[in-house]
């Protein structure tokens, strides 16, 4: 396992607030799950070429990450971007099943099982539309057909909604092997869940944290969404104050995208109950402030966790990654993505499934992989998604160590991308000390602006929609 010196990533978060400079960053870009970003990915990659990078995935004998997506919803949240599927019938996941199965199948011909599972992520949608016999089927088939770890260093999360799950799931989830949880709870306001149709007692979220923890979960995550209708600064942090209560080991806050002419379900908020960017940056500084005072170390973006938490150690230590998922403290995996619009991270490529259920489906029955899009790493891809990626971790670059990794001169490799850094760097945003680069606390909530300035694709991309940056 390759670990990077760390740079400024224990830092304290004492941020001088600078509403000012924050306001003038404020401009959308990419999020940096990967680089090249899926923008990047075209319909020129086959399922031959993902097959090929499972090939050559198996001299490295690195472990491997598995992510399952299960699309299927009983309720649209107004407010989701995911890709979903609402439905209440539970006839369409016996198929569904049946064709992960099947994209098993095909990919482990190419892989060398004998490599571990370190890492088991189940997203959606919603995993728990499942039912427990059929959450207990589909483990069975990923342990056939890869081989599921029972180290207790094994990261086996799940993400689960309150609404659709009671003690019982949980109990049958720790009996499968999985140690994380994710609770989505979003806001804990009447007003603001019955705005975005997500009806959601805190009791329910009470009664799930208090069993896992008694089951001995390692790690269980909130996830928070601020900038949803009729939020305030004051009724955000009264949210805040019964989830710091509650204290989970991590905890994700997310700044909403209202973009409607993306998502249809987001057609249903009305954009006058959105809190404007005012009250969006009194959120957001309120929860730096509230969760740093509870003792939640800010690993960036809109990650906190506890400091005994993996996520903290591993920023720590300089091993952090970012993947499809956020922040993972398992480094140097290759990550297979299974289900509808999932994507894999294979030696030098990524390759995503189709966003619908049909077209997946209709591969799969033609006993091919479902690969729609993809893109294969140039060097210079492979170089520069290491800076970002270093940067987005460990909010900092040592461009000597770059050098020393790819065998380039890296300050002038890079030397257009730290001229656009000139300016940020005159604004606070950024130090600068030989090879040394680290973000400042008020570059670490602009942590997206500084990256995109390593991003070669990004010029290319005008007219392409991101969401805003804070």
């Amino acid at each position: 396992m390759t670990v990077h010196a760390p740079a400024a990533a224990a830092a304290p978060m004492q941020t001088v607030w600078d509403e000012a400079l924050l306001r003038r960053y404020d401009t959308s870009g990419p999020r940096y799950t990967s680089y090249p970003t899926a923008l990047s990915f075209h319909d020129q990659f086959t399922p031959s070429d993902l097959t090929q990078a499972l090939e050559r995935s198996n001299a490295s004998k690195r472990s491997l990450s598995l992510y399952v997506h299960v699309p299927f919803c009983r309720k649209i949240c107004f407010y989701c971007a995911c890709n979903k599927i609402a439905t209440k019938n539970t006839a369409l996941t016996e198929p569904y099943l049946a064709r992960l199965d099947r994209e098993m199948v095909l990919t482990a011909r190419h892989l060398d099982t004998s490599r571990s599972v370190e890492q088991l992520h189940w997203g959606g949608g919603t995993p728990t539309f499942l039912s427990l016999n059929q959450m207990g089927d589909l483990i069975d088939r990923l342990d056939a057909r890869f081989g599921l770890s029972s180290s207790s260093d094994r990261d086996y999360a799940i993400e689960i909604d309150p609404r659709e799950a009671d003690v019982f799931t949980l109990r049958h989830l720790e009996s499968l092997g999985f140690n994380r949880i994710s609770l989505g709870v979003q806001d804990l306001s009447p007003l603001v869940q019955k705005a975005i149709n997500r009806i959601q007692p805190r009791v329910l979220t009470e009664t799930l944290m208090e069993e896992a923890h008694r089951l001995g979960f390692r790690s269980l995550n909130l996830d928070l969404i601020y900038g949803l209708p009729f939020q305030t600064e004051k009724s955000f942090a009264d949210t805040l104050r019964q989830v710091i209560e509650l204290n989970p080991a991590r905890l994700s806050v997310f700044n909403y995208a209202h973009m409607p002419e993306r998502f249809a379900p987001q057609r249903r908020i009305n954009a006058d109950d959105l809190p404007g960017g005012e009250e969006k940056l009194a959120i957001l500084r309120t929860t730096i402030e509230m969760l740093t005072a509870a003792g939640y170390v800010h690993i960036g973006m809109d990650h906190f966790a506890r400091p005994d938490d993996s996520l903290a150690i591993a920023q720590r230590e300089g091993s952090l990654q970012r993947n499809f998922q956020g922040y993972s403290s398992h480094a140097q995996c290759d990550l297979i993505g299974l289900g509808v619009s999932a994507i894999s991270r294979i030696d030098d490529v990524y390759a995503q499934n189709p966003s619908d259920l049909a077209s997946y489906a209709a591969a799969l029955d033609q006993g091919q992989l479902a690969t729609v899009r993809g893109v294969r790493l140039s060097d210079d891809d492979l170089i520069r998604r290491d800076v970002i990626e270093r940067l987005m971790c460990d909010m900092g670059i040592d461009l000597a160590a770059v050098s020393q990794r790819w065998n380039i001169d890296a300050p002038r490799y890079f030397a257009p991308a730290l001229e656009r850094l000139q300016s940020a760097e005159q604004d606070g945003l950024l130090n600068r000390s030989g090879d040394q680069l680290s973000a400042t606390p008020m570059g670490r909530l602009l942590i997206r602006h500084i990256a995109m300035a390593f991003d070669a694709h990004l010029s290319g991309q005008t007219g392409q929609r991101y969401s805003k940056i804070v």
